[in-house]
């Protein structure tokens, strides 16, 4: 089975570059091959990853559902047979990991079956790899439907803020009480001035017992890169939060 890594957090955090820095860092680490699983309806991984997305399970799934009004699915093929032919699409295939978009239906709705796309994709994939790395929209809606086949590193992912280590320790009392398990659980705090933390956010991690796996600086390249569409994950190793980085996920056996 691959170890699967899930990141968590409140909306603008970082949760997103810090997945792609992670993955990068797998990669480069010949830790591969790596699935990875953007699981947010507003996928972006791919930019920070610097990869172009054709598609996602959402758009073929409203592409499929468009197909059986028309009555244009190909003749000769069932609905079951087109929606895996037209779902195996949806793998994008690059030299050092594979992915997965969720991406969102159109309209109003509910992610339901969408959701349940994704989790079947990754069930019929998960056994191609060393690594799976899902980044999940804030919240723990796909980890709570077990969209992946079972966690062992849970990353939560915070701010330099106390609101931020509050959010994710509502996140770590979720994880808890629906006895998800996973094999590790820590807390990373991003864009912390000088890599520091104060006394303040030091009391709040405390007091809501997390354990803290380390902290990242804040970064005027990943800002920069933010700011010109530019994939923050392939900054040079010797960027600030790129070190850093590094050095969690070898201090936790990554």
């Amino acid at each position: 089975m691959p170890h699967t890594i899930a990141v968590a957090g409140k909306g603008g955090v970082g949760k997103t570059t810090t997945c792609g820095m992670m993955i990068d860092y797998l990669c480069k680490k010949n830790k591969g091959p790596v699935l990875v699983v953007d699981a947010d309806a507003n996928a972006n991984l791919n930019e920070v990853l610097g990869v172009e997305v054709e598609t996602s399970l959402g758009a073929i799934r409203e592409e499929m559902a468009q197909a059986e009004l028309k009555g244009s699915i190909p003749k000769g093929m069932t609905k079951a047979d087109y929606a895996e032919f037209k779902f195996n699409s949806a793998l994008i295939e690059e030299d050092d990991f594979d992915m997965l978009v969720m991406g969102r239906t159109q309209g109003k709705g509910c992610y339901c079956y969408v959701n349940g796309v994704l989790k079947t994709q990754v069930d019929k994939y998960a056994k191609n790899y060393s690594y799976i790395v899902m980044d999940n929209e804030a919240g723990l809606e796909h980890v709570a439907r077990g969209t992946l086949p079972h966690v062992d590193t849970m990353l939560l992912i915070s701010d330099c803020s106390r609101r931020g280590v509050q959010a994710v320790a509502r996140i770590a009392e979720m994880i808890n009480d629906m006895d998800l398990k996973p094999t590790q659980m820590g807390l990373i705090i991003n864009r912390a001035p000088g890599g520091q933390l104060n006394d303040g956010i030091k009391e709040e991690i405390e007091k809501h017992g997390l354990k803290l796996f380390g902290v990242l600086p804040q970064d005027e390249a990943v800002y920069h890169c933010d700011c010109n569409g530019e994939p923050s994950a392939k900054l040079p190793e010797n960027d600030p939060m790129k070190t850093a980085l590094r050095g969690i996920m070898q201090s936790i056996g990554l």
